[in-house]
């Protein structure tokens, strides 16, 4: 029973002086406070001055691109009051693993939804042909391979699909078909051989970091696709990662300096009549163009990872290049104008890191990409909405998840300050409730020790 306690719900904001019953893994019932007499049976916990908000989603990150960390994030991100996860690409068994443990240990672990390996065409990206480009992908050399592949996806029960950037439109038609028949969400980055307007009026349900929207959003866009088609042909027969960047090179600033008002209102109006959502991964963008893990205060945040990783990733930073990058800079200040933008259209957003990479800390870095999306243009209500109830719309859990209702599960995170008067007091928790599991402080440190 959490006493006397303001909950934040993120769709009626505060409610003050509650009382919160929880019995097994849910809620059993809320009263007024002031209306309750409180019997010594029951295992009262005091939380006057204290505000509760439902437990927090990342809804983009990665177990399988650092492996050596993967085994250490699910204890980072409870600590951080993340109790639910959206892995957006991996190999099959790696990813189902971590999922399997939730299962098994709800009250002690965060929740996580799959799409498995990433499907990607011919010249697939993620190849593992390099360190940088971990194998997290199947390459489908053509429609039928590809049917196959997500077929097999469905038969192992994963959450939903991720379509990548060499799949041509063929093969995204075959992929979108597919995940309508059986029912499951397809996101992921635009295909470099489409539009975005084409992608998103096949069904594509949401697209992460805005991946290759700005191509179809220019005077140059028509060009452009053309320019792409030809690349894509790969007479060079380099790698996958490489053939991706050199479109970007050659195209994707070439889009945001000529943008085109007409075309940009065109794409998002469509975006926003088929529900397309985004998953615009902010902290990722202005942590590489800001060259933030070079700071003070980032070098304090890597005390929160296990000695190894933490020797690894200060080796790696050391080594990193510390030339700020103009054009990186005039792509997340776009990236922040088009969640303003979008947002002002009726697009719905979750919030998602990408964490391992780019030196994202799990759990932290939600924080963080919380407060860049309110520093976009959402209220600090909506900005907490995108890590709590539209992830569990996403996956149509809505009736069970992302807000403090009788009969919801108890994934709940207790603050010390109002989330909604400053939003980073998001990162003030006092406790974490997971499946009614109450974690306080004392046992939240020790996941970090």
């Amino acid at each position: 029973m959490i006493h006397k306690i303001t909950i934040v719900d993120p769709l009626e904001g505060l409610i003050p002086n509650q009382t919160v019953v929880i019995k097994g893994d849910q809620i059993f019932e809320i009263y007024n406070s002031k209306d309750l007499l409180l019997s010594s049976k029951n295992k009262i916990y005091d939380a006057e001055n204290s505000f509760l908000i439902p437990g927090l989603w990342d809804a983009h990150i990665h177990f399988a691109y650092e492996k050596e960390l993967a085994s250490y994030m699910p204890d980072l991100f409870l600590y951080h009051g993340v109790t639910s996860l959206r892995d957006t690409g991996g190999p099959f068994d790696f990813v189902n693993k971590f999922k399997q443990e939730a299962l098994k240990s709800p009250q002690t672990r965060s929740r996580i939804k799959i799409a498995g390996p990433l499907l990607d065409g011919t010249f697939n990206v993620y190849d593992g042909s390099d360190a940088s480009h971990p194998s997290i992908s199947i390459q489908n050399v053509n429609t039928t391979a590809l049917k196959k592949n997500i077929e097999f996806l469905v038969e192992q029960k994963v959450d939903f699909l991720k379509a990548y950037e060499m799949l041509s439109p063929e093969q995204f038609k075959t992929l979108i078909d597919l995940s309508k028949k059986y029912q499951l969400k397809v996101t992921g980055h635009i295909p470099l051989s489409m539009d975005v307007i084409s992608a998103s009026n096949y069904g594509l349900n949401s697209v992460e970091h805005f991946r290759n929207i700005e191509l179809s959003m220019t005077s140059l866009s028509e060009e452009l696709l053309l320019e792409r088609k030809h690349l894509l042909q790969n007479e060079s027969l380099i790698s996958g990662a490489n053939l991706r960047s050199q479109v970007h090179n050659k195209q994707r600033m070439r889009s945001i300096y000529s943008l085109d008002s007409s075309k940009l209102k065109q794409v998002v109006s469509v975006l926003a009549k088929n529900d397309t959502w985004q998953i615009p991964t902010l902290t990722l963008y202005n942590n590489f163009a800001e060259k933030k893990y070079l700071s003070d205060e980032y070098a304090a945040m890597l005390e929160l990872l296990p000695e190894d990783i933490k020797k690894l990733w200060k080796s790696r930073i050391e080594k990193s290049n510390s030339d700020l990058s103009d054009e990186l800079k005039d792509y997340t200040k776009w990236s922040k104008s088009m969640v303003d933008f979008m947002h002002k259209q009726g697009i719905t957003f979750m919030a998602g890191t990408d964490t391992p990479i780019g030196f994202l800390i799990p759990g932290l870095s939600l924080h963080q990409e919380i407060e860049a999306l309110h520093n976009s243009g959402l209220s600090a209500l909506e900005a907490l909405q995108t890590a709590t109830v539209n992830p569990a719309r996403y996956f149509n859990l809505q009736d069970s998840l992302g807000r403090i209702k009788k009969n919801y599960i108890a994934d709940l995170v207790i603050l010390e300050a109002n989330p909604l008067s400053d939003i980073r007091n998001t990162k003030k928790i006092k406790a974490v409730i997971k499946a009614g599991n109450y974690l306080d402080r004392n046992y939240l440190d020790s996941l970090v020790k």
